[in-house]
């Protein structure tokens, strides 16, 4: 009786608020993958710096009133990582005492081996959680973002899908409390979309956007298949970080302004007005055309938007490939070529070729729901635990 008083308080204890974003198996081995004696060093090394500050803190008569308000705000910062390792070495401790028990009781042996699997599941929950607190955050991920869809191989099903792939990142967009604007779109003569440019605006857009980069495969029967056979095509989407106006510069003497009448759909205004605008920018050759708006003045604010997004893009993308010469850390290469997902209706599955999970529901996936969130969860996931080789070249630092 005893012994199973022990273990009810263990299991209490074991309740901890693990996420379910992956199997519990899949969870504690890619977890165990990317955690290592470096892993650990770096996070002592953390812990080391907020027990110093503290100590400063706690002795703040040589401190002047910016030191301490510098010091108390990384304190401050740091504490949710402290408070998440302490529960981290507690439930490794907790383990630790299962396995005796289950040593002294040759009975309970079974029941201690649940227990302690689900213990692991928490310590890798744990270890997810401190590894987010602690792995320093890309700056763009709390920017707003533009969004380019494109239609690709596969004709009238491409830009069909391309619209639908269209209203999914609306819908989703809704779930997040976000702005969704459209700035510019082509329509496909046969319906559906050519291609599209989005503006989305709200809280961490681009960190949770930026892994839908590259190529998008749909395998499906097309309604205009009259013998049953599935269709294969694609659509490429690229997500830009919507950097503030501080971030990016964009000189005008660098920027050729051309006007044109519109083309396509738009009413008595088409083809009568020059008010469709191109911006070439001369150094990098990259070049924006907005028609979708009547007035001039708006085509080329929206015009001069989505080319900011790109220059800063371009840079960005520019400093990353240097980075991932030296580390490869990204999900995937992070280029708009990659085949990174594939959409399979007939077998109601999303296969994402990256990290090699597969879900079903995609119903409500293309409805931007549940199954939508969970894998962008897993995606985030993932990229922090890559994120690890960079803690991995890390020397250990000397603590006295």
């Amino acid at each position: 009786m005893k012994s199973m008083k022990v273990l009810s308080s263990f299991s209490s204890s074991l309740c901890c608020s693990c996420s379910t974003t992956f199997k519990a198996s899949k969870r504690i081995l890619l977890v165990r993958k990317h955690w290592n004696a470096a892993t650990e060093n770096f996070i002592e090394d953390v812990m080391f710096k907020y027990k110093q500050i503290n100590e400063k803190l706690l002795d703040s008569k040589n401190l002047t009133p910016t030191e301490i308000k510098n010091y108390s705000s990384e304190c401050h910062r740091m504490k949710p990582a402290v408070e998440i390792y302490n529960l981290l070495l507690k439930k490794r401790e907790e383990i630790l005492e299962l396995a005796a028990l289950g040593i002294d009781n040759k009975e309970m042996k079974e029941f201690v081996q649940e227990e302690i699997s689900t213990c692991q599941v928490c310590i890798a929950d744990l270890e997810l959680r401190l590894l987010d607190s602690i792995i320093p955050k890309d700056k763009d991920d709390s920017n707003n973002a533009i969004m380019e869809i494109r239609a690709g191989t596969g004709g009238r099903e491409a830009a069909i899908f391309a619209a639908e792939m269209l209203s999914m990142y609306d819908k989703y967009s809704s779930s997040n409390q976000w702005k969704f604007e459209i700035l510019d779109e082509s329509e496909s003569t046969d319906g559906g979309l050519k291609e599209v440019s989005v503006n989305i605006v709200g809280s961490d857009v681009f960190g949770k956007l930026k892994h839908e980069v590259g190529v998008h495969r749909v395998q499906r029967v097309p309604i205009t298949e009259s013998l049953g056979r599935v269709h294969t095509s694609t659509v490429t989407v690229a997500v830009l970080p919507q950097p503030e106006s501080i971030d990016v510069v964009l000189n005008m003497k660098d920027v050729k302004v051309d006007t044109f009448r519109s083309s396509g759909a738009g009413g008595q205004h088409v083809n009568t007005t020059d008010s469709a605008v191109r911006l070439t920018h001369i150094p990098s050759g990259l070049v924006v055309a907005v028609q979708s708006q009547r007035s001039q003045i708006e085509n080329k604010s929206r015009a001069l938007k989505i080319l900011s997004a790109q220059l800063y893009d371009f840079e960005r993308t520019r400093v990353v490939q240097e980075r991932v010469e030296l580390r490869r850390t990204q999900i995937g290469s992070g280029h708009r070529s990659e085949r990174i997902r594939t959409y399979n209706f007939p077998q109601d599955r999303i296969t994402d070729h990256r990290i090699g999970e597969t879900l079903s529901g995609l119903s409500d996936f293309m409805l931007g729901g549940s199954t939508f969130h969970k894998l962008v969860d897993m995606l985030r996931s993932h990229e922090k635990l890559l994120s690890l080789g960079n803690i991995t070249d890390m020397k250990p630092s000397i603590r006295i």
